[in-house]
């Protein structure tokens, strides 16, 4: 892992080419100063991913169907290879990130929709702080 960009996007070197990876069946809310307006719990997102990932740690890349987005980001599933973190379900679970499926990619989508209603029921990260997802801050633009 070479650099988060955001609480659901990084940078990695894969065979010596950085990549930007976007993190399938989520979407955390937006960073101050990113290209879209700022979201409530879009920079916790961001420290958080950067805490789980700090640079140099290794991480395995799991595919779905789909190998990119229309922005031509290699989309997966990431897990921490130290530990077996299931990244996407961490961020999820603990209310830094909702659930976010495009067909045909959705291996995973019991999984993080069960992370999802758990956080919501606990009232964790966005659920407690921002009334859930995708909640533009005051003023953002």
């Amino acid at each position: 892992m070479l650099a988060v960009i955001d609480g659901d996007t990084m940078d990695v070197d894969l065979g010596g080419r950085r990549t930007t990876v976007r993190f399938l069946g989520i979407d955390t809310p937006e960073k101050t100063g990113g290209y879209l307006p700022a979201e409530c719990g879009g920079d916790a997102a961001t420290r958080r991913t950067a805490e789980l990932l700090p640079p140099g740690t290794g991480v395995l890349l799991q595919r779905d169907r789909e190998l990119y987005d229309r922005y031509d980001r290699l989309l997966a599933y990431v897990y921490r290879a130290s530990d077996g973190l299931f990244v996407n379900r961490y961020l999820v679970l603990d209310g830094y990130a909702g659930t976010m499926h495009f067909e045909p990619n959705t291996e995973h989508r019991a999984v993080l929709d069960e992370a999802q209603a758990d956080a919501r029921a606990a009232g964790r990260g966005i659920w407690a702080d921002c009334g859930g997802p995708n909640r533009q801050l005051e003023g953002a633009h």
